[in-house]
């Protein structure tokens, strides 16, 4: 009879408050007001059906049916209770029981519907333009990021967020409005330089003892916040700003050919990765006595000349235009325009040695159309003026020098010997005419 009547209760508890006749005839004159009712049904005699209705909650297909944005606080507040019933049940129920796998789904279920009374994404465009930044709504639910300006974890399960285009700088959504470091890629189009000088330290107390990007009070104690060096720009930035990535110091690699990563700020990791292939490091002027210690550059050196060399014939052949030749190098454009500018890129790579090889091996493909592929280009070659012997030769040779006047090629040899006669007769000449003279 105990059973009956609390089945009845249960019943009464859950029918719909608004169908009186249903009530007044389960309940038949003997059960207690509606308000009794499910003050009994909540009370610590049923804990299990309490929970069971707690998890069910915003999981039926009306019971959140309002229109998108006229939600209550009551909604929020009963979906966290639900949410702490079910993590609570989770932890009570024995370990992977089919009954705990499906209090978890509804855990699942229940913080997706949190998340989308709290943050609804049919309000979210799909692009934004911000501080010269253009972020772009990702789509990506599984990939875990971590938030640019509030240095927190992305969930994006359950929440949404953005990249930036230009520079991949990542923020929730409601860390947008928030923003105040412009894009660094305007930075890369205005101001295409590195700073050249190691490290340029000015002192904690020249910043004030605040960030130098936000501001914020630090000290090298950690109090109120730590004080991080970045080794790029020598100044100090605060842990949000700082996580202690590291990057290749640019001009540590210029004066001491040290590729050994160090410790940037966030802007300066960006800023470097956007700049690494863009070739602006003239190496004559910076440093020239860097070719007199690194002999991987100056081999560099010479077989980019003579890929420029080989660029005349490339574009009056019409079989290497076909077959285009030249993109070999449409990664580093560079090296089919000038010799003497360098992108941090190629002088990581040189000292790894992936750009001798890469180079030897397109210096070769090149040669070998010239010289043994194709007639016309093979007919643009030279006789040696002087000696009026041997094979055809191209101004790209080892064996050979060009003249800076005519581009006349010649063995080297007979060159050499052909400067010191001449030399030697205009010294002759000279000294004759000082004796007639005197």
């Amino acid at each position: 009879m105990e059973y009956n009547e609390r089945l009845a209760r249960f019943r009464q508890g859950h029918v719909n408050p608004f169908d009186r006749r249903e009530i007044d005839s389960s309940t038949e004159g003997k059960d207690p007001p509606k308000h009794e009712v499910r003050s009994e049904i909540f009370s610590s005699e049923s804990k299990t059906q309490s929970s069971d209705r707690a998890m069910d909650l915003g999981l039926a297909e009306d019971h959140f049916s309002r229109p998108v944005g006229s939600f209550v606080a009551s909604d929020v507040e009963q979906l966290k209770q639900a949410i702490a019933e079910c993590k609570r049940l989770i932890l009570e129920l024995p370990e992977h029981s089919e009954k705990q796998k499906d209090t978890v789904i509804k855990l699942i279920h229940l913080r997706l519907k949190l998340q989308e009374l709290k943050d609804p994404e049919e309000d979210e465009p799909n692009l934004q333009v911000l501080l010269e930044h253009r972020f772009s709504k990702e789509k990506s639910k599984s990939v875990k990021q971590m938030c640019d300006k509030c240095s927190t974890i992305i969930w994006g399960l359950i929440q949404t967020w953005y990249t930036c285009t230009g520079c991949y700088y990542r923020c929730h959504s409601k860390c947008m409005n928030l923003i105040n470091k412009p894009c660094v890629r305007s930075k890369v189009s205005h101001q295409s330089e590195y700073e050249l000088s190691i490290c340029p330290e000015v002192g904690l107390d020249k910043q004030d003892y605040r960030c130098a990007e936000c501001r914020t009070p630090i000290s090298l104690r950690g109090v109120p916040n730590e004080a991080r060096q970045c080794d790029y720009t020598g100044q100090y930035y605060c842990s949000s700003c700082h996580w202690n990535d590291t990057a290749i110091i640019p001009s540590r690699v210029i004066h001491n050919w040290e590729f050994e990563p160090r410790q940037v700020c966030r802007t300066s990791m960006r800023y470097l990765a956007l700049m690494i292939s863009r070739p602006v490091l003239k190496l004559k002027e910076i440093n020239p006595l860097l070719f007199n210690f690194v002999e991987e550059l100056v081999e560099i050196r010479k077989l980019r000349q003579d890929i420029l060399l080989m660029k005349p014939y490339f574009i009056t052949c019409k079989e290497a235009m076909e077959a285009r030749l030249l993109l070999h190098l449409q990664d580093r454009q560079h090296f089919v325009e000038n010799d003497d500018m360098y992108s941090l890129q190629d002088l990581i790579d040189t000292s790894s040695g992936r750009l001798s090889c890469s180079l030897t091996e397109i210096h070769t493909t090149f040669a070998k159309h010239i010289k043994l592929d194709c007639e016309k280009c093979q007919a643009k070659g030279f006789m040696c003026e002087l000696c009026k012997e041997g094979d055809i030769l191209f101004p790209f040779d080892n064996h050979t020098s060009v003249c800076h006047d005519c581009f006349a090629v010649f063995h080297r040899k007979c060159y050499k010997s052909a400067w010191k006669r001449t030399f030697l007769y205009i010294f002759l000449m000279h000294s004759e005419k000082e004796s007639l003279s005197g």
